[in-house]
């Protein structure tokens, strides 16, 4: 072979890496903000719903639902959701209905709601977490009854699903400094990088959930560079989510599913694992399938 040839094929063999495209992650998913709503229930039933997650390699789901009778729902299904291979690990909503979410934060009737629900339990087991909660204005974290519910969730080891901006988070775990947050969307609001980053650092017990995050993507689907970075800094801290707060969500929960495979293609395998799965199996004791 000559030495023109040589070059010629290293340099295709160069060119074809530089632009070669990643393989979407192919392993299971584990879903951490799932609702499954009353609206939903009507024109998605189990079936359907479980249908979707399966069909999608959603292995195991965090539900929370307005009100908590969805959840109840999806952990009483033990046939379908064995069948579905789903496993449901179960949180207290705090809305009953939708005039809660404006209020809750200081409504002394929500404790009792959570603590009633506490105590009876699910089919599948007890509770793990609080939320999906909004906070509108920062500020309602120091509500009384936001501080009293965050330290209930720190006391009794409890999650808590927050979907908050970042001054906010500063604010809940002012009232619960171990507690185990879980900032939904990750600051849908568009909290910079680098905020994330110092909120990640001060607080050790901060997980991230991905749903919904501005710029988490570039306008191909691919990763941007930020937030590979923030993976590689806190390949322990992030998690999935669908969030299906709406029908629509649940028309498009296959391909919300399949662009986060997408996205976790671009990440060395084993952070891939840990944001699709790992990271939530470990804070709710949840093994991998097989």
């Amino acid at each position: 072979m000559t030495r023109v040839r040589r070059i010629a094929i290293a340099l295709a063999c160069a060119l074809a890496a530089a632009t070669a495209v990643a393989e979407p992650y192919r392993g299971p998913l584990f879903d951490t903000h799932l609702h499954y709503n009353d609206e939903a229930q009507i024109e998605h039933p189990m079936a359907d719903v479980l249908g979707r997650m399966h069909q999608s390699g959603v292995r195991a789901i965090v539900a929370n639902s307005r009100p908590n009778d969805g959840t109840r729902l999806l952990a009483a299904a033990t046939a379908q959701t064995a069948a579905a291979g789903v496993t449901v690990v179960p949180f207290i909503r705090l809305y009953r209905n939708r005039a809660d979410y404006s209020s809750w934060f200081k409504d002394e009737t929500i404790v009792t709601m959570v603590l009633d629900e506490l105590a009876r339990g699910t089919a599948s087991g007890p509770y793990r977490g609080l939320g999906e909660f909004h906070l509108y204005d920062s500020a309602n974290a120091n509500g009384p009854v936001a501080a009293k519910l965050m330290r209930l969730a720190q006391e009794k080891n409890l999650a808590v699903l927050a979907h908050v901006d970042d001054a906010a988070i500063d604010l809940l775990m002012a009232h619960a400094p171990k507690a185990r947050l879980i900032w939904a969307h990750t600051g849908i609001g568009g909290a910079p990088g680098a905020r994330v980053r110092e909120l990640m650092l001060r607080y050790p017990t901060l997980m991230g959930e991905l749903s919904y995050r501005p710029g988490l993507t570039d306008g191909s689907g691919h990763l941007s560079a930020d937030w590979k970075a923030l993976f590689a800094e806190f390949p322990t801290r992030f998690m999935l989510g669908s969030d299906t707060w709406i029908n629509a969500r649940w028309q498009q929960y296959e391909s919300l599913m399949q662009e986060a495979r997408f996205w976790l293609g671009d990440l060395p395998p084993a952070t891939a694992q840990r944001i699709a799965w790992r990271n939530a199996g470990e804070l709710f004791g949840v093994p991998e399938p097989k």
